[in-house]
């Protein structure tokens, strides 16, 4: 079938609204719609680094304009509909997606993650029996350890970490509960109380998963796209869609600059007219809509640099520079940093990209920020 042309505007819009970043409230409110966005978009990455809200806060927030920290706690430790699993990173999944990460977790069963795979059965099975006798436990619960050198910035002294990391990557263990970056560990079928499922998908299963997942949350799909940081998976992925093109239920589409990269869509897309984004996001460098930064550069013919490993003297942008999308455009990259001891938000440097307008932008970034302060500073009890 010959690619359909699709302008980049529209290819834009597409993916925005796919993304849910083109509507006011698209999920509603409360604990439900924070497993409605996961739900939607798959994953919400997890990551360390909190000079401002630690992007799984954040993104959420981009999505659920009341959206509250306590809503996600909600949905890990109480509902338990949204558990967290390793995707392309440490994420926030769906439950009901359990069964799609099942797999993983018995092939790290047989064999252990490589980068646990030196940890001893001995000391997995220690720190298992201790839950299981004591119930729900977090590292600084640990304090019979001998402490050891960390052999990189992210490691623990404490040689239980590491068992406990592995006995979660093989779905021994869930974590139950999130305090900032300390996690609780509980047996995940205590947790659960009963498993979601005990049947992994099959591979097959799998990649239907994968694609079908990604046409929900970017509307527009390539096989990079589908397959990002997954790379072994494309060759059955484009079979996949090669066989969903002869039933019609694809459409390949022509994007100006993709060169060689082909791109797909479902074909209501095409029949579909969406009117100009209005929406001001400041995003996180971990939004789905930035993390994956050739197909943003494409889109948005912006190319996001991730400067907080990059030193000083040589940052561009700045530590941790937010993309701002305004309409269907990122008109800008700014610097933030929260002071949370004199309780305000800090614009370290504000930088306007090439669509950037200062007369026309500037005012209504300004009324974002005051929202994104609030929630930035927000002390929920």
């Amino acid at each position: 079938m010959k690619p359909v042309p699709l302008s980049l505007p529209a290819a834009r819009r597409i993916w925005l609204a796919a993304q849910k970043l083109d509507e006011a409230e698209p999920f509603g409110s409360g604990p439900q719609a924070t497993r409605a966005a996961i739900e939607h978009l798959g994953y919400v990455q997890i990551d360390t680094i909190n000079v401002i809200e630690r992007c799984h806060h954040h993104i959420l927030s981009s999505r659920i304009p009341t959206y509250r920290r306590a809503d996600l706690q909600q949905a890990q430790s109480v509902d338990k509909s949204v558990f967290e699993y390793w995707t392309h990173a440490l994420a926030y999944v769906p439950t009901r997606d359990f069964r799609f990460h099942l797999a993983g977790m018995r092939a790290y069963q047989r064999e252990a993650m490589k980068w646990y795979a030196d940890v001893p059965d001995a000391e997995v099975s220690k720190v298992l029996r201790r839950i299981r006798r004591d119930g729900p436990l977090t590292i600084r619960d640990i304090e019979d350890d001998v402490l050891v050198e960390k052999d990189h910035a992210w490691a623990s002294r404490k040689p239980s970490k590491r068992a406990l990391q592995r006995a979660f990557f093989d779905g021994r263990l869930a974590i139950s509960a999130r305090q900032g970056m300390v996690k609780t560990y509980e047996l995940m079928e205590r947790h659960f109380g009963t498993l979601p499922s005990t049947k992994p998908a099959t591979e097959k299963q799998g990649d239907a998963y994968a694609l079908d997942r990604a046409l929900r949350s970017q509307g527009i799909v390539s096989l990079e796209s589908v397959c990002h940081l997954d790379a072994p998976r494309k060759p059955r992925i484009r079979a996949l869609i090669e066989t969903r093109i002869r039933k019609k239920e694809l459409v390949p589409v022509a994007l100006k600059g993709a060169g060689k990269t082909e791109h797909w869509l479902s074909p209501e897309w095409l029949d579909t007219t969406l009117p100009a984004a209005e929406p001001v996001h400041i995003l996180s460098p971990f939004d789905p809509l930035i993390i994956q930064r050739k197909r943003l550069k494409l889109f948005f013919g912006y190319d996001h640099i991730f400067e907080a490993y990059v030193p000083r003297e040589k940052r561009k942008f700045g530590y941790f520079a937010l993309p701002v999308l305004v309409g269907d455009e990122i008109v800008a990259a700014l610097d933030l940093k929260t002071d949370r001891a004199a309780n305000k938000l800090l614009i370290q440097s504000w930088h306007w990209i090439d669509n950037g307008k200062p007369r026309l932008h500037k005012r209504r970034i300004e009324e974002a920020l005051t929202g994104f302060e609030a929630f930035q500073l927000a002390r929920e009890t």
